[in-house]
């Protein structure tokens, strides 16, 4: 479990106190505080892991737009003042993640990249624990990294043989926080469970993006969404953290049914509720001691085997109230 602030995005403010970034950072201006090191503090009490998102390029920087012109045959960019940043955000905040962006328009040898991955791998004070993800220059994305972006809402269509991440955001048209922005433009609590357990079941891990008000306020659009989410494991969470795909990664006969495990457990997330309450698995085959659970309700469930349909699983004709609306698992212990 882990947040990734964006400590520099592509117009080049940083959010510390960035000694190369004179006046455009979070320090000299605006909040006069040091919002990568305060959130980072926050995390850790928390005990969650602490990413940090860094854009390699800066759309407005002179020095870069001067390098860019020498067709990136010159680097004062990234000698003072791309790198310089990088290094002081290991040195100082010793992240546990790094989320590199940014790379797009320059080749890896310009970025230096090769350079700094060989210092925060060997000789970094977070050597031993740091993960990175795969933009580090073109042609990277998708071929070198700790993990797989690929691009912005990444969805394999199978299971990648490489650990990736799919990075989504609640505005469906933005990253960043829009003021215009309207209702239908933000994901709902269905559509967020689904990217979830998709992407879960598929093997990869699930970034969440909101954009922040320039007061650095989360806005209660957003807050009720997150909030919905995190209900939703509450209940369902034992499926997710710390799960590991199975053998089959979605029901051949419906696209709402998708599985993950956890050892000799394995989970059936279902998306939409059966109209007659009862649930069929084609894939998992029972056995005498076959159990099965629906998380979130106390009890077992009873079920039987349809010669060639698989096991069908008898769901509670009402729904539990304190059930989420959308979204359930049921646990099956003893199944191959």
């Amino acid at each position: 479990r882990y947040v990734v602030l964006t400590t520099k995005h592509h117009e080049g403010f940083t959010n510390w106190g960035s000694p190369v970034s004179w006046n455009w950072n979070s320090v000299d201006t605006g909040p006069h505080r040091d919002l990568v090191g305060e959130l980072g503090e926050a995390l850790r009490e928390s005990n969650l892991r602490y990413g940090l998102y860094h854009s390699l390029m800066e759309w407005f920087n002179p020095l870069y737009l001067a390098d860019k012109e020498n067709h990136f045959k010159t680097q004062s960019f990234v000698l003072k003042k791309m790198m310089p940043e990088l290094y002081d955000l290991v040195l100082k905040y010793k992240p546990d993640l790094i989320w590199s962006d940014g790379d797009w328009e320059a080749p890896d040898s310009y970025w230096n990249s090769t350079s700094f991955l060989a210092w925060l791998y060997n000789d970094s004070p977070v050597k031993d624990t740091v993960v990175v993800n795969d933009r580090w220059g073109q042609g990277c994305s998708c071929h070198h990294g700790g993990f797989y972006n690929c691009a912005d809402k990444y969805r394999p269509g199978t299971l990648p043989g490489h650990k990736w991440e799919m990075c989504s955001s609640l505005d469906k048209l933005s990253w960043g926080y829009r003021s215009n922005m309207n209702l239908a433009e933000v994901m709902d609590e269905m559509s967020m469970i689904e990217e979830l357990v998709q992407t879960v079941s598929l093997g990869g891990n699930y970034l969440l993006n909101v954009g922040p008000t320039k007061e650095g306020v989360i806005v209660p659009i957003f807050q009720e969404r997150l909030l919905a989410l995190g209900r939703w494991l509450d209940t369902n969470g034992e499926a997710i953290y710390g799960s590991q795909p199975w053998r089959v990664q979605m029901e051949n006969t419906t696209d709402t049914v998708w599985y993950t495990s956890n050892g000799p457990v394995v989970y059936a997330i279902f998306l939409l509720w059966p109209r007659d309450s009862v649930l069929q698995l084609s894939s998992p085959i029972p056995s005498p001691r076959t159990q099965v659970t629906l998380l979130g309700l106390a009890g077992t469930l009873e079920w039987q085997i349809v010669p060639g349909k698989g096991m069908l699983i008898t769901l509670p004709s009402v729904l539990p109230s304190p059930l989420p609306q959308s979204g359930w698992t049921v646990k099956l212990e003893d199944v191959k």
